[in-house]
């Protein structure tokens, strides 16, 4: 008797929670039509209330165009302005190679003001494929148009554009070095070398930089060093300096202010 109570129950309880189930997918289903429905309605009363985007006011975009811009927004005809996602245009303009940030807000009743903070160029970076425009931060920004940044430095080698600041500010602090540098060289993503005017090669140790710029300043100021027939000078070594001739030959100088002259 107790197996024959069971199975009523059993197939009461399977029921049931069939039934609950159904239910819920139908209730969903309305829902979500409702909400639609809803947001429509919304819609249709913002659009006659005014709130229709008619007006966008763009700052600070200097190289980025506003066709890019207008397209990372995604604006289109008959938009209300409660439709557009500020959060979500943000980010897109973010994606955009000149955009370091941007701002991204709604002005009642028909307005959407963006302001964007633009990157800077430092320098040129050129890697074993191509020459691009970076940031002083390393990012690369573009390849388009390289001949409107012609004077700015030259950075060659892997990790160059994100390690280059210090260097580059430490060499401007010497005006016979800065005047004569054709390129700036990472080595090996440790340290780096200067190409100079006439190829020479000056090569630098991992740290220490101020004190072999101005060494490198005493040499070209007081000795002339780059009027000799010099391809390379090798900074890296605490007791002398190494210079390698055009003609094969070595010669070295003791660090020292009484030292030989070469």
């Amino acid at each position: 008797m107790l197996g024959l109570f069971r199975r009523p129950m059993l197939l009461l309880t399977v029921t049931l929670v069939f039934g609950a189930i159904v239910a819920a997918i139908i209730a969903g289903h309305m829902i979500e039509r409702t909400m639609s429905r809803t947001d429509t309605a919304v819609g249709g009363v913002a659009s006659r209330a005014g709130f229709v985007v008619s007006k966008l006011h763009l700052d600070g975009n200097h190289r980025t165009k506003a066709s890019d811009i207008m397209a990372a927004l995604r604006l289109h005809n008959g938009q209300t302005i409660f439709a557009l996602d500020l959060q979500a245009a943000r980010a897109r303009l973010l994606s955009l190679p000149w955009v370091a940030d941007a701002e991204v807000r709604r002005r009642y009743p028909d307005d959407v003001s963006v302001h964007i903070i633009e990157r800077e160029p430092y320098a040129r970076w050129q890697d074993d494929k191509s020459l691009v425009v970076v940031a002083r931060d390393g990012h690369v920004i573009t390849a388009d148009g390289m001949a409107r940044f012609a004077k700015l430095p030259l950075l060659m080698g892997d990790g160059a554009p994100e390690n280059a600041g210090p260097f580059l500010d430490a060499v401007a602090r010497h005006r016979s070095i800065l005047s004569r540098v054709t390129a700036y060289q990472y080595q090996s993503g440790r340290r780096w070398n200067l190409l100079l005017d006439d190829g020479v090669v000056v090569k630098f140790p991992e740290t220490g930089w101020d004190k072999e710029l101005s060494e490198l300043d005493r040499l070209i100021l007081d000795k002339g060093i780059l009027e000799k027939d010099i391809r390379e000078i090798d900074l890296r070594n605490a007791a002398y300096l190494y210079f390698f001739l055009r003609n094969g030959g070595t010669q070295r100088e003791k660090r020292a202010e009484t030292g030989s002259a070469i």
